[in-house]
């Protein structure tokens, strides 16, 4: 892969990767049962992505999934437009240098009875439609009278090609039904039936498609689109591995927020409000190379600029457009201007001649800051890059911008840039909505799998916000507080510290840190397995012997009678390099192989090289040995993040991140530093009707507008009387609404109802002045009646006893009886009987004062 995979993307394909194995071990048995399996995760994920690396590890085999090579695997991907598999195939090139020479579009003619194992063959709707050449003479299909054979001179059809292939007991079919929410046949009926239904369900001689692998943006789309191709009963579906949004959102690599403008009055404002759109990519144009200075980067991101236009524009609104587009931004070059409109040809609009470019490509070609679309590239392509969209679209299309709006939403450096909304966020401008067709804009995107609707997943839709900016009332030794604070990374399910520990060293020797930190990490993994082989002479000697030998049963029947043996051979080479092999997958291939050089010293003769293969084999089998290497492997990791977190503070923002990702990678939450918050979006009025009011604000946040202030109007009464009450005592210098995403934010990790981890981000860090100096207090007023209340006490309980004497005072607060009441975490008592608590309720009314 030619991507390093997000922790949820990674976990994804381990998911994935299992099921297909279950999959074809379903399809191999006997009963040759056909299934389904299904990845959903919401646009912008990355499933492409997923994909191949599950298709990768399919045909080559994975060690770090524990995945051996299937030989016999044949993908073949199937949407309903071809100019979507074209942008998949693209993306798949992307994402996987090995998979570049195994991508075949099926075209007529295809002259192949079989499809080839280790391909991955692309195929649309269109392809097996009646009258396609692919198709012709299956069935009566497409026929000419008189002619008995193929009018395509190919003997056999695309439809005999699937049959031979399902049939041959050496291929193993899988077929990737891509976006399976889309074009499954609404019109389909028991007498008509759709192509993607004799696909899956097979007809007339064709068998059924062994494995069908959905990718899809919900789980309810894929669980319709199988209903809409009225799959047989007899089609088991194994899992659907639905990725969870509040991970994808938490790795930085969506935008955390979108952005609405539209008219506060009638009237035609497409000029008016595409020089805005103008501004607000020119200021972000300014910001990316401000951030690129800052933190040493070798370009800046261009951002892009969308102009969505009708399907039919009128050429002279368009010439006025890109008049008004040049009188705003004169040093726009000429070249600078491209389309993307179905014709694919150069348009002329007055004295303008803008060529056309085709989708895939507008990301990479950094010299486009200008983009005209309509509505054919809703789908199937991605520009991180894009960060306005103004649309001439009428009021009616909310769903075609909302479309292309999906395609925009990932983040230029695939991960956040700390503490700035500006820079982690995409703006829709409106010029032909209100506030009422604005709104459904909204719920479009709520609606779209672009959200998730879930409000802690920390992606926010704006409307007319205002920029906040560091508050200059706030003393410095706040802020120097601020990054010393500790937070908790959320835990991995599937951490692998050997790799933790690689991937820490390779960074740690790139940047200059520890240079021989490869070397220093591999020394001390291959001392813990010499140490093991010291302590366990024994068990090691067994294990060797179990190398070095290959046992095997006889069962014999005589006379009526049954008899069981056993036999013994010796093992040959090529059995102590499989068994070499597997224990290199549990020790890792890089430590094994760096322990073999260790063990043979230089030495190269085959009985030296031959006992250090038998050697790590063996250790591989003893049940201490990973154990004991994930110990080790955790223990220098944090010894190395705490010898030099100094130097890591003091990094640009992409290698802090990269950090930050590391450490992260854990079974259990590790301890992290804020970042520094910058700028943040919020909005400062509430519309009744198409009426404006201003939103309540309040004094001495950390970020604010000019005026210093900061608005509050979003708080529930719960959170303003706590805000109020702890403004009223006297001693605050500065607070913080702390923000549901990102590493400006301050997090604690803890489990939920079903025993997985998620992340509680407190509702707010109140800056205090007290007899040690600035201290900082963590309250988060939270509802003892909502579910996820006991496993958030709980978090924050345990969260206190490690880090309790690192701030002031840690408290949750709940309205009990008409009245708020607080959980002090700094009293022992408190935590002991929130960790044992039933419910969040007992514990309130068990334990809690009354906040005052």
């Amino acid at each position: 892969m030619r991507f390093t995979l997000k922790d949820y993307q990674a976990d994804a394909v381990g998911d994935t990767l299992r099921e297909l194995a279950s999959a074809r071990d379903f399809y191999k048995s006997a009963s040759e049962r056909v299934s389904s399996v299904a990845l959903a995760a919401t646009t912008g994920a990355g499933k492409t992505v997923m994909a191949a690396a599950a298709i990768e590890a399919l045909f080559w085999g994975n060690d770090d999934y524990d995945v051996v090579p299937a030989s016999d695997a044949v993908v073949l991907w199937f949407s309903d437009d071809p100019s979507l598999n074209q942008q998949t195939r693209h993306r798949l090139q992307q994402a996987s240098d090995r998979l570049r020479n195994r991508l075949i579009t099926v075209e007529h003619p295809f002259r192949y009875s079989k499809l080839q194992s280790g391909n991955v063959y692309f195929l649309n709707t269109s392809k097996l439609s009646r009258n396609s050449l692919l198709v012709r003479g299956h069935d009566g299909e497409g026929t000419i009278p008189g002619l008995d054979s193929n009018p395509d001179t190919v003997p056999f059809t695309f439809w005999d090609t699937l049959r031979n292939t399902i049939g041959d007991p050496n291929l193993t079919l899988y077929m990737v039904l891509d976006e399976a929410h889309r074009g499954l046949g609404r019109r389909s009926s028991s007498d008509t039936p759709t192509i993607v239904k004799r696909l899956i369900n097979g007809h007339n001689g064709v068998p059924p498609i062994p494995i069908v692998w959905g990718i899809s943006a919900t789980v309810r789309r894929f669980e319709e689109a199988m209903a809409e191709a009225q799959v047989q009963d007899s089609r088991v579906h194994l899992r659907t591995i639905d990725v969870d949004s509040i991970r994808i959102q938490e790795s930085g690599l969506l935008k955390d927020d979108i952005v609405l403008d539209f008219p506060a009055e009638t009237g035609d404002f497409n000029t008016v409000l595409l020089r805005r759109g103008v501004r607000k990519i020119k200021a972000m144009s300014v910001a990316w190379a401000d951030y690129a200075a800052d933190q040493n980067e070798p370009e800046p991101v261009n951002p892009l600029l969308v102009l969505q236009v009708p399907n039919k524009p009128a050429p002279t609104e368009l010439a006025a457009a890109l008049d008004a587009i040049y009188d705003e931004w004169p040093k726009l070059g000429r070249d600078a201007i491209a389309h993307v409109f179905g014709d694919h040809k150069t348009q002329i609009f007055g004295p303008y001649n803008i060529p056309y470019i085709s989708p895939e490509r507008v990301q990479d070609a950094s010299y486009i800051r200008v983009l005209l679309a309509k509505d054919a590239i809703s789908t199937g392509w991605d520009c991180p890059r894009a960060e306005v969209m103004v649309s001439f679209r009428p009021a009616k299309d909310e769903t075609h911008i909302t479309q292309l709006l999906g395609r925009m939403i990932r983040t230029p450096l695939a991960r956040r840039v700390e503490g700035d909304d500006l820079l982690n966020s995409v703006e829709c401008i409106l010029p032909k909505f209100n506030r009422a067709t604005a709104s459904r804009v909204l719920e479009h995107i709520l609606g779209s799998g672009m959200l998730d609707g879930d409000k802690d997943n920390g992606q926010r839709v704006l409307v007319d916000p205002q920029l906040m900016t560091p508050n200059p009332v706030v003393p410095d030794e706040v802020w120097e507080l601020f990054t010393e604070l500790p937070a908790e990374t959320l835990p991995r399910k599937h951490a692998n510290p050997i790799k933790r520990l690689t991937s820490l060293a390779h960074a740690l020797a790139t940047d200059g840190i520890e240079p021989a930190a490869g070397a220093l990490a591999h020394e001390r993994l291959h001392g813990l397995l010499n140490g093991l082989a010291a302590q366990f002479p024994k068990e090691l000697a067994q294990a060797k012997d179990d190398v070095l030998k290959v046992v095997g049963g006889t069962v014999r029947g005589h006379l009526g009678m049954r008899t069981d043996g056993t036999w013994t051979e010796i093992a040959d080479d090529r059995a102590i390099q499989e068994a070499y092999r597997h224990g290199a997958r549990t020790i890792t291939p890089d430590i094994a192989r760096t322990y073999i050089d260790h063990l043979a010293d230089q030495e190269e003769d085959e009985d030296t090289l031959r006992d250090a293969h038998v050697q790590v084999a063996a250790l591989a089998k003893l049940p201490q040995t990973r154990p004991a290497l994930d110990v080790a492997a955790d223990a220098l990791a944090a010894e190395w993040l705490g010898k030099h977190r100094v130097n890591i503070k003091g990094m640009p923002e992409s290698r802090k991140s990269l950090y930050a990702e590391i450490t992260a990678m854990s079974t259990d939450p590790q301890v992290a530093s804020m970042a520094l918050p910058r700028i943040r979006q919020e909005e400062t009025k509430r519309y009744v009707g198409e009426s404006a009011q201003l939103l309540e604000r309040r004094m001495l946040h950390l970020l604010s507008d000019e005026e210093g202030m900061f608005p509050v109007g979003k708080l529930n009464p719960d959170e303003i009387e706590v805000l109020d009450t702890e403004k009223s005592r006297g001693d605050l210098i500065a607070w913080y609404r702390n923000p549901t995403g990102g590493r400006d934010s301050m997090s604690l990790a803890y489990k939920d109802r079903h025993g997985d981890w998620r992340t509680l981000r407190p509702d707010f860090l109140f800056f205090i002045d007290s007899d040690k100096g600035v201290q900082a207090n963590i309250v988060d007023p939270h509802g003892s009646w909502l579910p996820d209340a006991l496993g958030k006490l709980r978090g924050m309980a345990r969260f206190a006893q490690i880090y309790g004497d690192r701030f002031h005072r840690i408290e949750s607060i709940s309205r009990i009886d008409g009245k708020l009441r607080v959980l002090d975490f700094a009293v022992p008592e408190v935590q002991s009987t929130v960790l044992d608590a039933k419910d969040a309720d007992y514990a309130y009314r068990e334990i809690s004062e009354e906040y005052i």
